[in-house]
């Protein structure tokens, strides 16, 4: 029986999925664009209006954050699956992740690079939200968005620099990498849903803050939610259907 053979369709569901991931990801990043600029005041983290400051955390939160964050999740699938090939077959760390064709230690850094990169945008678009709170005397951390977006961040923090000890660092051994991987993996894929659940808590609780706004408007605001949860829905199947391939 050829394993091989069998395993040909889900690659190519992986890949399915990892364009319908693309799709919906950028469709949400041109919805938000649409909304933010052309419904709300803009994007300007050093206005002094209030409301373009605010706008700078979801648009920085998904685009520059969460999108990355997903970017990071389909190599470290491929890691995985990388590091037991190796660690089975004796092989040299000189293959491939699915998605690009690079050395392995190559697509290590890119891997954590991606991960760095959304942290840095995370703590601007976090940042922003806590300024504008500051100009309007507003509470800080008193909703569900703020504590699952924040708890999310900080772990996904804390992931990193685990990460970057267990994987990058020389003095790692390959058991210790193959002992800790499947929690890496299992960490980051819980914590990117909970970054989808802050997200979409998040365009609820600005809707909220809007009231009544127009109809197209609002309805724009629900097309974004909708991509957003399609995206993470995608990513996800990519993921999974990924470690069959």
């Amino acid at each position: 029986m050829d394993v091989s053979a069998d395993r040909t369709p889900f690659k190519r569901h992986s890949s399915l999925s990892t364009l319908v991931a693309h799709f919906f990801g950028i469709l949400a990043v041109v919805l938000m664009l649409i909304w933010l600029l052309h419904y709300r005041e803009g994007i300007e983290y050093g206005s002094d209006n209030p409301l373009k400051i605010l706008n700078v955390h979801p648009f920085l939160m998904y685009c520059g954050f969460l999108f990355l964050v997903s970017k990071k999740i389909t190599f470290m699938i491929m890691h995985e699956l990388i590091i037991k090939t190796i660690i089975d077959n004796d092989c040299a760390p000189m293959m491939t992740y699915k998605t690009a064709y690079a050395s392995h230690q190559v697509q290590k850094m890119v891997h954590g690079g991606l991960h760095l990169i959304g942290l840095v945008l995370g703590i601007v678009g976090i940042s922003a939200a806590f300024r504008f709170h500051d100009k309007l005397n507003l509470k800080d951390m008193v909703s569900l968005h703020s504590w699952i977006g924040l708890t999310t961040f900080i772990l996904l923090g804390l992931q990193w620099l685990l990460g970057a000890f267990t994987f990058l660092a020389p003095q790692s051994s390959s058991g210790a990498r193959a002992r800790m991987m499947p929690w890496h993996v299992l960490g980051g894929r819980a914590l990117f849903y909970m970054g989808i659940v802050a997200a979409l808590t998040g365009l609820m609780q600005r809707a909220t803050m809007l009231g009544q706004s127009t109809n197209a408007e609002s309805r724009l605001i629900n097309f974004t939610g909708l991509a957003i949860l399609l995206f993470g829905v995608s990513v996800d199947f990519s993921v999974a259907l990924g470690r069959y391939g």
